[in-house]
């Protein structure tokens, strides 16, 4: 059997970066305390939800991966408890910015760098003033009990995301978020549509899913957590509320998720002859 303990991390953050830094690494150890391997914090941990305005002022703090404040100490913290934990961070590159997640490994390396590639811009969720579309694909890491695939926040709406990472090889999907209210539309709560399309991402591709959210207000924004862990059947084996702060952990056997998703045929039957619309512009 080859198993994984996986974590998702949910708490709330406000504009001290050392602050956050400080409680998603105490929520890191907690969880590596409990057998995780992988732990996913949220989205830009680094700070407030920023795009929910646009402000020129607040590019200055994004950092090139090797200098970011949040990636290095994740490095650090990865190599002491030999944990491996994708971390979201605000990238500058050279005159460009991404929203980005830097895949630290056991050993504290980055193994590499994935740009976030469906950039959302609606109120409160003003993401293309900051954000070029990614450039570097998607990605998937190796890890010594199974292939990572992680996209995050409006990727995890794509079911091209989530099929793709699996064509090359994921054995689960990670996505951290910062999600919540909709400034335009107070009555609409998207909480549970959120769920269902990753839960939907599982059952078609027969994976287990690891979710993490934040949690609190930040300037009238509400952030509805509900950080959860789906098994490769699309049930829910670990979750948290509209606002605990902590941490959940699961245990996945990789090799019955394997087995499970050969005998569905999801990928045995598909027909990449039929597929070619889905490549065309509208």
């Amino acid at each position: 059997m080859t198993k994984i303990t996986v974590a998702a991390l949910q708490l709330a953050f406000g504009p001290d970066i050392d602050a956050n830094i400080q409680n998603v690494s105490r929520l890191v150890r907690e969880a590596a305390s409990r057998g995780a391997q992988v732990i996913l914090p949220p989205e830009l941990f680094e700070g407030e939800y920023f795009c929910r305005v646009e402000d020129e002022a607040l590019f200055a703090n994004a950092a090139p991966v090797g200098e970011h404040k949040a990636v290095l100490a994740m490095q650090a913290l990865a190599e002491a408890l030999k944990v491996t934990i994708p971390t979201s961070f605000f990238e500058a590159d050279g005159p460009h910015h991404y929203n980005s997640l830097a895949m630290i490994g056991p050993d504290g390396e980055v193994q590499g760098v994935y740009r976030k590639s469906h950039i959302p811009d609606g109120p409160g969720y003003e993401e293309k003033f900051y954000f070029r579309p990614g450039n570097t694909g998607f990605k998937v890491w190796p890890h010594p009990a199974g292939k990572l695939g992680v996209g995050v926040c409006w990727d995890q709406w794509y079911p091209e995301t989530a099929r793709a990472m699996m064509l090359m090889g994921a054995q689960i999907l990670f996505y951290p978020t910062a999600i919540g209210s909709e400034p335009h539309d107070t009555s609409l709560d998207t909480a549970r549509l959120w769920r269902r399309a990753m839960v939907g991402h599982a059952v078609s591709n027969v994976v287990p899913i690891v979710a993490a959210n934040r949690i609190g207000v930040e300037h009238g924004q509400t952030f509805y957590g509900t950080s959860f862990i789906a098994d490769e059947r699309g049930d829910i084996v670990a979750e948290l509320g509209r606002d605990d702060e902590g941490v959940i952990v699961a245990t996945l056997d990789l090799d019955i998720v394997k087995r499970h998703r050969a005998a569905f045929g999801f990928f045995r039957d598909r027909r990449p002859d039929l597929y070619g619309r889905l490549v065309q512009d509208i």
